[in-house]
């Protein structure tokens, strides 16, 4: 019997992975989460095979929530699903130690085979991000003007881009609202802009692929 946990705070999108795998595994339990902080809290006293894991949620992003759950339980596989394109997300979750990274735009068909490939061999690297990381090594250089960021760059990056001030965002994250300036300061000199309007169309342009 195979355990799952979908983490996402959609409850549309937690129903439809849900669907999914119990067509896939008859006797599959299936557990669900819309908070980020309660995956771990399941992870301590449930024993599941696979993490399907969104990248944001209200509490903040999802991208060190992977190493915790690594250390939870070892034998965790977790396959990122996630409304952003791979281009942004799929190479940095994967080197924080997820085990593949999979669109939402993906059809269920692509789904299914992603968590049949991931639960069987351990590892679902699609074509698109095998070429990104053959591409990158090739000219060894950044392709996507975004991968120039940290983590937690990343983070606040999208919560700027979803309308965040700088007051909410040192809340969300817990930090300070200069702290919060500093990283915004940052991010708009490595990707050489001004101002939140060009990075919300650097994130948009990103996620159109």
């Amino acid at each position: 019997m195979k355990s799952f946990l979908i983490a996402d705070d959609h409850a549309v999108v937690r129903h439809g992975m849900s669907l999914i795998i119990s067509e896939m595994f008859k006797d599959a339990y299936v557990h669900q989460t819309g908070s980020l902080p309660e995956v771990l809290e399941i992870l301590k006293i449930k024993v599941v095979d696979l993490l399907l894991l969104d990248v944001t949620f209200p509490e903040g992003n999802s991208l060190n929530i992977v190493r915790e759950a690594k250390m939870i339980q070892p034998s965790l596989k977790i396959l990122v699903f996630s409304a952003y394109e791979e281009e942004q997300y799929a190479v940095r979750f994967m080197n924080m130690g997820a085990d593949g990274y999979l669109s939402k735009l993906s059809t269920s068909a692509e789904i299914k085979e992603a968590i049949r490939i991931i639960i069987s061999q351990g590892r679902f690297v699609s074509q698109k991000v095998r070429d990104k990381i053959v591409d990158s090594f090739i000219k060894g250089s950044h392709i996507n003007p975004i991968e120039k960021l940290s983590n937690k760059e990343m983070e606040i990056s999208n919560l700027l881009v979803q309308g965040y001030g700088n007051l909410e965002i040192s809340n969300m994250l817990n930090i300070q609202k200069s702290t919060v300036s500093t990283f915004k300061k940052r991010i708009f000199e490595k990707l050489n802009i001004t101002n939140v309007v060009s990075l919300v169309e650097i994130f948009r342009s990103n996620q159109m692929g």
